[in-house]
């Protein structure tokens, strides 16, 4: 990850006890859901603290259960909808 796009991702501090904190009053209390499309090796590179980011990642993968989701995007597939070009009857009419 380019150092431009990690500070663009870096969670305060703060922000990143929070989570830590949300996470470690959940653990083995209640299910938690956590979505990304950040691999685990990548978190330590948002969240800022290796330690912390591995406290985080012992509390959440035990006892896991991981759904991934391999296909295209979603959003992604929307956004190429609504971009390309639509052919109207207008440009039909210009063409002949």
């Amino acid at each position: 990850m380019s150092a431009l796009r990690a500070k663009c991702l870096s969670a305060p501090a703060r922000g990143a006890e929070l989570l830590f904190e949300v996470v470690s009053r959940a653990y083995e209390r209640t299910s938690l859901l956590v979505t990304t499309n950040l691999p685990f090796e990548s978190w330590t590179e948002v969240l800022g603290a290796e330690r912390l980011t591995g406290a985080l990642l012992d509390r959440l993968t035990h006892r896991i259960h991981i759904l991934e989701a391999n296909g295209e995007s979603y959003r992604l597939c929307e956004l190429r909808r609504r971009l390309r070009p639509r052919h109207t009857s207008r440009a039909n009419e210009t063409e002949a």
